[in-house]
């Protein structure tokens, strides 16, 4: 009997009861799709975070004062992206203070603090060091249109190359326009398009807080942050002078945005940075430091080896439906071989070979899961189009074929028995069954 032969048998069989089969196909459609789409979240979300943290430049660092010494007083959630992102022992990011040690009195970080770290005999490694002064989220007005400005930032012209923004159109503000303390700034796209609509804003003016801010440029869009689930267009930046006059007051800063010269070098500026810190801010011996320095770049390997490990949990759990269906397809194939029994002893009966039975029972078996495993791609390939908790899941082409050869295989493995079985009936016994 040849190949072809054994292909309408088990068509035939298959056929039979059409319910039972599809049934058996959908579990593994289910297994296949849940794995292709739940790696394509994990896949997604680790794109989105590591996006997330490089929109805040790969060669900075952040510094921000410790309030309880050593703790997590913020970390670099604030910093590009809204309060409440990465910050902390949350991100896992490097922490130059344990909380333990005695306490000294702490220091506000002051924009004396971020001058001095830009020194080519201390710092050598630093190519410059923003001071930022921000406000709670304030509302901004124009011509009878307003809207809240979640971040509004008070800094140098230094922070936007350090945070990687990116003026869409007009200008950035100067160092003379820090000096001179003038009213100008910066808006995000979001604040652009609520308050302009498809108007040029560049020079016009908005009122915040009831202050006239004249708009030098707007940055090009970044979207939305998924580490504190805030628009990250929703930002506005002006210079610190302007800002801690009419808005924060001039207390300390909330933080200092440092640029290292090259990524090579982040860890070598971070260094020099706790350490010039330390000598101003008085810290000796094994005193914890008033302060904390992120590292953007030991938060991005953090994130990514927890988001793989995430992907791998995510794969795991669908796999297991896959081994559901693959028993599924035992159970089914061991019912077909008990009802049909004597289908199989005249068969054997009349001449036909012990390969022939096993191959058929292995062809309807694989013939299910491969079925199942294709209409399971589309599927997943489908659930990709739509975002998944706020997650645009992005495809990994490996877990395709490896959740498809995976259905092939269990059909094989999963069908074997059932067929092996069948193949070993003695005629007379099967001829015998009831």
């Amino acid at each position: 009997m040849g190949a072809v032969e054994i292909l309408r048998f088990a068509l035939r069989g298959l056929s039979a009861n059409k319910m039972r089969s599809g049934l058996t196909t959908l579990g593994i459609l289910i297994g296949v799709g849940a794995v292709i789409l739940l790696v394509a979240v994990g896949n997604g979300s680790s794109l989105q975070i590591q996006q997330s943290i490089q929109r805040l430049g790969a060669n900075s660092l952040t510094i921000t004062k410790s309030t309880t010494g050593g703790g997590g007083a913020g970390g670099f959630g604030g910093f590009g992206g809204g309060g409440g992102g990465f910050g902390g022992r949350a991100a896992g990011g490097q922490q130059q203070s344990t909380g333990t040690g005695p306490r000294t009195q702490a220091h506000d970080l002051t924009v004396a603090d971020a001058k001095a770290l830009v020194d080519p005999t201390n710092t050598p490694s630093v190519k410059s060091a923003s001071p930022v002064a921000r406000s709670q989220a304030a509302t901004a007005t124009y011509a009878g249109s307003s809207t809240t400005i979640n971040q509004f930032i008070g800094t140098y012209p230094t922070y936007f190359e350090a945070a990687n923004k990116v003026v869409a159109s007009g200008s950035r503000f100067t160092t003379d326009d820090v000096t001179e303390g003038r009213k100008t700034l910066v808006i995000g796209s979001s604040v652009a398009d609520a308050l302009f609509g498809r108007v040029d804003a560049v020079g016009r003016q908005i009122s915040v807080g009831g202050i006239k801010f004249t708009v030098a440029g707007v940055l090009t869009e970044s979207g939305s942050d998924s580490s504190s689930f805030q628009d990250a267009d929703s930002i506005a930046i002006a210079p610190l002078s302007a800002v801690q006059e009419t808005l924060t007051g001039y207390g300390g800063l909330d933080q200092i945005v440092v640029e290292a010269k090259t990524s090579e070098v982040v860890d070598a500026a971070q260094s020099e940075v706790t350490r010039v810190l330390g000598q101003r801010h008085d810290i000796t011996g094994s005193a914890a430091p008033d302060f904390q320095v992120m590292n953007q770049a030991s938060i991005q390997s953090a994130v990514s080896e927890s988001n793989r490990t995430f992907t791998v949990l995510l794969g795991a759990v669908a796999a297991i439906s896959l081994l559901v269906g693959g028993i599924g397809i035992t159970n089914i194939m061991l019912v077909t071989v008990t009802e049909r029994t004597r289908e199989i002893g005249i068969r054997k009966a009349i001449g036909a070979p012990k390969g022939a039975i096993l191959g058929q029972f292995v062809a309807e078996a694989t013939m299910l899961s491969l079925i199942g495993g294709i209409l399971g791609v589309a599927a997943g390939l489908i659930g990709t189009m739509f975002n998944i908790v706020g997650v645009k899941p992005v495809i990994v082409p490996s877990s395709i074929v490896l959740a498809l050869g995976v259905s092939v295989a269990i059909g094989l493995f999963f069908g074997s028995y059932p067929a092996n079985r069948a193949a070993k009936l003695r005629p007379i016994e099967a001829l015998r069954h009831e």
